[in-house]
């Protein structure tokens, strides 16, 4: 229930309009019946409490119980304060268009036709209400009677089930095979060894900013760049981060500083059409959309710039110093993209064209993103840069995109990060099963409990608000999830882009059951050694659910 409360939250101005929309009158239509609610039976039980005769019989068809039919009737008043203009423009970019085209398939308008527009503009409406946007307004604001595919929405509700199902089970799962590996491990007293929690000893120099024109692309952007205040006595390691969608390279200094505090090099650039003034852009009125398509594109390609810039400024700005043959690459959300596409996996528009056309397909959120590249010229892409020997990719967009071949192509060492409260890249598409798709040997997994795709303590107030009015919702502490990543990237890199085998006992299950035992939230490591068990695992269950693949 909180990984489905968390869908809800994240994309409340499409799913709260869900279950009840109309202006008058709901029309269901299930089979051969076509029944109706009316609106004022609705907002009596929202007043009052009272459920007449007339929503009784939909409540009973829903088999709703007490405490859902309570949080239902909270639903209806819980207010959402969205700024109306902003909604305005997201929902008529193709992102939005396509989220309200999906719901609009089995909320249509009285008659038969698609509900998107009527959903629109009753949304945006009801946000200019003074005290917010709430479903009795939607409710009031709609301009025509809507009726709703019931088979169509139990189908729905059946898959949004597996999909929570699934992430419950292989949750469970993964810790059950990281507790099979660390059993199998030598044992390691990790008391006694280095704390990858605590920073390293070797400071961290003023960061600078650089601007950068790539002329062969018409393309300019700036990079932050982190240097440590001490340097390693051999070569310096150098770490590029790219960032996720709607993002910046600003927010990611923590892990930046923390890598420079060990003797690394890390830069960050700006990839200007899928960052933060992209989205100021968009809600400012000055674009109609929330990426660029040749972002799929333009991504890998700046990372790529920036290596060239650094092999250009070695030896006048860092004496030779940087060890550029050996580049590590951590990315992020549409960011763990770019690092698999440099690491050498390669488009897939076939798989991605089926994926894009399975029926809800729409629940793996992240193909919202991905489908867009469908947009792309259809030919060969190669992203590959043989300068980067190692990636983390973080709650990465990758499973449509790429699919089983196109990861396939990967030989470098890759590390997977995922939450299971990951509503925007879920984790049960997006890493868990494209995980056994990999056929590096050195390939790891890791499973973050809460962990939910953003670190919630940067989001602005709008959306925490929302968060926090989701009942029984409890997020580990940012700075849990800070140490997870810090001490495995750290672990990673240092193993397989510095060469430093004192590091290798640290790439264990035993030591994320170390990290974890004292905490709420747990982490979980699979390796290559548990891929073929995992796979096993995800076609039973799919052969067990096979309404919906995960």
């Amino acid at each position: 229930m909180r990984f489905l409360s968390l869908i809800i939250a994240t994309f409340f101005t499409v799913l709260t309009a869900f279950p009840i929309l109309a202006a008058e009158q709901v029309y269901l239509i299930y089979g051969g019946l076509n029944l109706s609610v009316r609106i004022s039976s609705l907002e009596k039980f929202a007043q009052t409490g009272i459920v007449d005769k007339n929503l009784e019989f939909y409540f009973n068809i829903g088999g709703l119980n007490e405490s859902e039919k309570n949080k239902f009737r909270e639903a209806l008043f819980q207010p959402h304060k969205i700024n109306p203009v902003q909604l305005s423009r997201f929902l008529k970019t193709q992102i939005g268009e396509e989220i309200l085209t999906n719901f609009g398939k089995f909320m249509k308008i009285q008659g038969g036709r698609n509900g998107k527009y009527a959903l629109r503009g009753a949304l945006v409406q009801a946000a200019f209400e003074p005290e917010g946007l709430t479903l009795i307004n939607v409710l009031r604001k709609l301009p025509t009677n809507l009726q709703i595919d019931l088979e169509q929405t139990f189908a729905l509700s059946d898959a949004i089930k597996i999909v929570v199902k699934a992430t419950q089970l292989f949750s469970v799962e993964i810790a059950q095979l990281s507790t099979i590996e660390a059993k199998k491990e030598k044992p390691v007293n990790f008391s006694n060894l280095r704390d990858l929690r605590q920073p390293g000893t070797l400071g961290i120099a003023p960061k600078k900013r650089w601007l950068l024109t790539d002329k062969n692309r018409n393309r300019r952007f700036y990079v932050d760049l982190y240097k440590p205040k001490k340097w390693r006595q051999e070569k310096t390691p150098v770490i590029i981060m790219s960032h996720g969608l709607a993002s910046r390279p600003e927010d990611f200094y923590k892990h930046a500083e923390y890598l420079t505090s060990y003797g690394y090099v890390v830069v960050i650039p700006q990839h200007p059409g899928s960052d933060y003034q992209k989205i100021q852009d968009l809600l400012g009125g000055y674009t109609g959309e929330i990426f660029d398509i040749n972002e799929f594109k333009d991504r890998p390609q700046d990372i790529s710039y920036v290596i060239d810039e650094l092999e250009r400024r070695n030896q006048t700005e860092f004496k030779g110093k940087l060890d550029l043959k050996n580049v590590g690459v951590l990315g992020h959300s549409l960011g763990g993209y770019t690092a698999l596409a440099l690491a050498g996996a390669t488009l897939h528009f076939e798989n991605l064209e089926r994926e894009c056309n399975k029926k809800f397909s729409y629940l793996n959120l992240s193909l919202l993103l991905q489908c867009r590249a469908l947009k792309l010229e259809k030919k060969s892409y190669n992203f590959r840069d043989e300068r980067v020997k190692a990636i983390f990719a973080a709650n990465p967009v990758n499973s449509s995109i790429f699919g089983s071949q196109g990861l396939s192509q990967i030989k470098i060492p890759v590390f997977i990060g995922a939450g299971n409260y990951d509503a925007a890249t879920p984790a049960i598409f997006e890493q868990i099963r494209s995980f056994p798709w990999l056929r590096t040997p050195d390939k790891y997994l890791l499973l973050v409990e809460g962990q939910a795709h953003l670190d919630f303590s940067n989001l602005d107030a709008g959306m925490t608000n929302i968060i926090e009015s989701i009942s029984n919702l409890t997020l580990p502490n940012p700075e849990l999830l800070y140490q997870y990543s810090n001490a495995l990237m750290l672990a990673f890199f240092e193993n397989y882009i510095s060469k430093n085998s004192d590091y290798r006992p640290y790439l264990q299950a035993s030591y994320t059951t170390y990290l974890s035992q004292k905490e709420p939230f747990k982490a979980y490591l699979i390796s290559q050694y548990s891929s073929e068990a995992l796979s096993q695992l995800i076609q039973k269950f799919i052969a067990e659910n096979y309404s919906i693949q995960p």
